[in-house]
């Protein structure tokens, strides 16, 4: 694991560096985008090199297989990260916890702002996945369990957000409750890219949908955006819907859903045999 976070830190510190001697773009978005898509070619190559000249495994020991690349998973990672933070947010609007501001002006349109998210959230959420759930997670696995791996990719992914703007002990401990709901998911259907779909749909559907904040970090909006109107702990205050307990509320019952249909499938088995 240790020759892994050294060899992504090579290949980070390679292109990065490259990428500043080509020049920076004017654009704060573009710079955004440029630096994930930088993080993502890093731990690609770092993947690489481990299951290739070191485990000598394929890419399905990640969960990256051609085989895991399936419309079911797929669909059911963005149903989960579309429904399990848009359920919770519905719920808060009808209470009043949250408010809807229209009447704003932003520098662009919607249709502008979900296309250009997309690009952003796109790249940031398999970046995030492959560094928590990849061969992190598979190396984990190994040596000490699935229960093992998960607890501790997830803790490491809650740290990972500690130093985002507005971080608090509940805000970290949902990152981490977060990375528990993604980690179940990798579990669930042995597919990262379920995970990626999962990770991708919820920040797509609190900054482009929502125009909420991310994990404290604000996106621009079209012409409204909605905030808190309710106490932090449920509504998550300024780090956005995802700190607040429905949010967690809305994680653990995608994780039960995840459980439930994982024993169907074992229950349809037995039958079939």
């Amino acid at each position: 694991m240790l020759l892994f976070c050294a060899i992504t830190a090579v290949f980070y510190r390679i292109v990065f560096s490259t990428f500043l001697f080509l020049g920076r773009p004017e654009s704060y978005a573009l710079l955004q985008i440029e630096q994930y898509l930088l993080l993502l070619f890093a731990l690609w190559a770092s993947h690489a090199v481990m299951l290739r000249f070191v485990d000598r495994a394929s890419w399905s020991y990640v969960g990256l297989g051609r085989e895991q690349l399936n419309g079911r998973a797929i669909a059911l990672g963005l149903a989960l990260g579309f429904l399990c933070i848009l359920v919770p947010s519905g719920g808060l609007l009808l209470a009043h916890e949250l408010t809807i501001v229209t009447g704003l002006e932003g520098s662009h349109s919607w249709l502008q702002i979900a296309v250009g998210g997309a690009a952003l959230f796109l790249p940031q959420s398999l970046g995030e996945e492959m560094l928590s759930r990849g061969y992190l997670f598979a190396a984990l696995r190994d040596g000490i369990g699935w229960a093992g791996a998960l607890a501790a990719t997830s803790i490491g992914f809650g740290l990972l957000h500690m130093w985002n703007p507005g971080a608090t002990s509940q805000s970290v401990g949902i990152v981490i409750l977060a990375g528990v709901f993604l980690g179940a998911i990798l579990v669930a259907t042995r597919s990262l890219y379920a995970a990626w779909m999962a990770h991708f749909a919820w920040n797509w559907a609190m900054a482009d949908v929502l125009h909420s904040a991310v994990s404290g970090v604000r996106f621009p909006y079209s012409t409204y955006r909605v905030d808190d109107a309710g106490p932090a702990w449920l509504t998550g205050g300024s780090w956005g819907p995802e700190g607040g307990a429905a949010a967690a509320a809305g994680m653990l019952a995608g994780i039960a859903v995840l459980f439930a249909w994982r024993r169907q499938l074992s229950r349809d088995r037995v039958v079939q045999a």
